[in-house]
């Protein structure tokens, strides 16, 4: 196997590929990266089981054939090589000659046949989306995906597929986070999409008019993202019906400026840590939002004005959870409703039903 290539391609490639790859596993050949020289191009693969990712770049080839290189030893040289130009050997016995200028590096490869085939989709369906809209709803909701085990179904996204609009919703036990888009097809369907995979989806898919493909099997699914594509498999399991947990009305209706409200809560936090929590007590009443907390590092209070419907609250949030809808919240304003308190905060927009946090109260001690 001989071959030359750009090294701004090869290093951008390598970049990308190392995060699907298995940092520490049972199978060496899971912390490499599969390379295998075509006649115009080399296609690059990283694999962890769960996750994998791969792409294709240009290259002169000499002679084709398949390797797998130690992720991040490749990774390390061909970030540091000095030349535009890197000039990849393999001989019998899958050693490995790397050349950049007058840098020359020798490693040792393992067998391409020691590297675990990709998984392949069965009774696909497609469903396609612009990418930056794929990459904002993404962003909307990976926030509220549940870093516990304890139910692994929510370690992921739903994608709620129904009536021509697509929904992702995330929910932890505490908050619940929901997008919805219009998109093309009658397709129906839903499927779960691990927390992970969408990470390493939303950092490959670009800001622009592009679509994005998605391509949904029985057990995996398979992003085409430019020219990379990502398979994974799906989580099984039942997702909680976020239709009912949705309260359907509410006794209190708030328009606030997001700005003012996230700078607000910064403000009232920095009382809070890691080690010391304790609940945001949050009042709304008379056209003004209170906010108020005390641990053992000290009290804190702020109050901003705000348009309030409705009956007045008194009640009590996780600041980090509070913060998290808040920032997520795409326009200067946003309306709050309230249905009483120990009932969920709804944020939604001014206009329109695009998305929608919920955000659970926490009991206050008075209580």
């Amino acid at each position: 196997m001989k071959f030359t290539c750009e090294k701004q391609k090869l290093v951008e490639a390598v970049s990308n590929i190392q995060r699907a790859v298995s940092v520490k596993s049972s199978i060496p050949a899971l912390e490499g990266i599969f390379l295998k020289a075509k006649s115009t191009s080399i296609f690059l693969c990283g694999y962890d089981l769960e996750l994998g990712m791969t792409t294709e770049i240009p290259a002169t080839v000499s002679e084709p054939g398949e390797i797998v290189l130690s992720a991040k030893l490749f990774g390390d040289i061909v970030r540091r090589l000095p030349d535009d130009g890197v000039h990849v050997e393999i001989d019998d016995h899958n050693v490995t000659s790397i050349k950049s200028g007058q840098s020359n590096f020798s490693i040792v490869g393992i067998p391409a046949e020691e590297y675990p085939e990709l998984p392949s989709l069965s009774e696909e369906k497609s469903v396609k989306i612009g990418s930056s809209v794929l990459k904002s709803m993404i962003r909307q909701t990976l926030f509220a995906v549940s870093e516990n085990d304890a139910k692994p179904v929510h370690t992921g996204t739903l994608f709620d597929l129904s009536e021509g609009k697509l929904r992702l919703v995330s929910v932890d036990g505490y908050r619940l986070a929901m997008r919805e888009e219009a998109v093309r097809g009658e397709e129906e369907m839903n499927f779960v999409v691990p927390g992970k995979t969408l990470q390493e989806i939303m950092k490959l898919l670009p800001d622009d008019d592009s679509e994005a493909e998605l391509l949904v099997g029985s057990r995996h699914i398979l992003s085409k993202i430019g020219n990379y594509t990502v398979i994974s498999r799906l989580l099984e399991g039942s997702f909680l019906d976020y239709r009912a947990a949705i309260p359907a009305n509410s006794t209190c209706e708030i328009k606030v400026k997001t700005r003012e409200f996230i700078d607000s809560v910064e403000r009232v936090s920095l009382v809070i840590t890691d080690r010391l929590k304790s609940p945001l007590h949050c009042i709304f009443d008379n056209n003004e939002i209170k906010l108020s907390c005390s641990t053992p590092l000290g009290r804190a209070s702020d109050q901003f004005s705000a348009e309030i419907e409705g009956d007045s609250m008194d009640m009590g949030f996780n600041n980090r959870y509070l913060l998290d809808a808040l920032r997520n919240v795409d326009s200067d304003l946003v309306k709050i409703q309230l249905c009483g308190p120990l009932s969920p905060m709804k944020v939604v927009p001014v206009e329109g039903n695009n998305f929608l946090f919920l955000v659970l109260p926490v009991r206050m001690k008075s209580e």
